[in-house]
């Protein structure tokens, strides 16, 4: 699974003109399912994000993760972050999860997150167009790839 983590004042991502999901400080999480991502994955990332010191403390350090600081989170689905760029100019997605399989992983990670202690969770539709509303914080953008631990 890959992770691309950004550190937000806010957030949202609305379908149709409609906003779905809203988030003031905390993290925007795009998430990447590959069709050889396991339990194991998902258990990484989960126990990684939660946890993760990119906030600012008061000497203004990044000392704190979403947890201390009463955070709250915004998960999208984004199969594209499985792009396979290395042969010629269009990104190949044949490592990327097939729907079932990465919706599975999607709901559990969001219900993983929802026990973590964070907050509020708030997510995407799977599979939708969406439109994603980013105040990135820094910016402060960080990439975990569960196979690269």
């Amino acid at each position: 699974m890959r992770a691309l983590i950004q550190r937000v004042r806010a957030s949202a991502v609305s379908v149709d003109g409609e906003t779905i999901g809203k988030i003031s400080q905390g993290l925007n999480i795009l998430l990447g399912v590959f069709s050889d991502d396991t339990e194991e994955d998902l258990r990484y990332l989960l126990k990684k994000i939660p946890l993760l010191r990119i906030f600012s403390d008061e000497n203004g350090k990044m000392n704190l993760s979403v947890l201390d600081i009463g955070g709250e989170a915004l998960v999208i689905s984004q199969f594209t972050l499985c792009a396979d760029t290395k042969k010629g100019n269009r990104p190949s997605y044949v490592n990327a999860a097939a729907p079932e399989f990465a919706e599975d992983m999607y709901e559990r990670f969001i219900e993983g997150l929802k026990l973590s202690g964070i907050r509020r969770v708030e997510h995407g539709r799977f599979g939708a167009d969406m439109k994603v509303e980013i105040l990135n914080d820094g910016p402060v953008t960080i990439i975990l790839d569960s196979k690269n631990k």
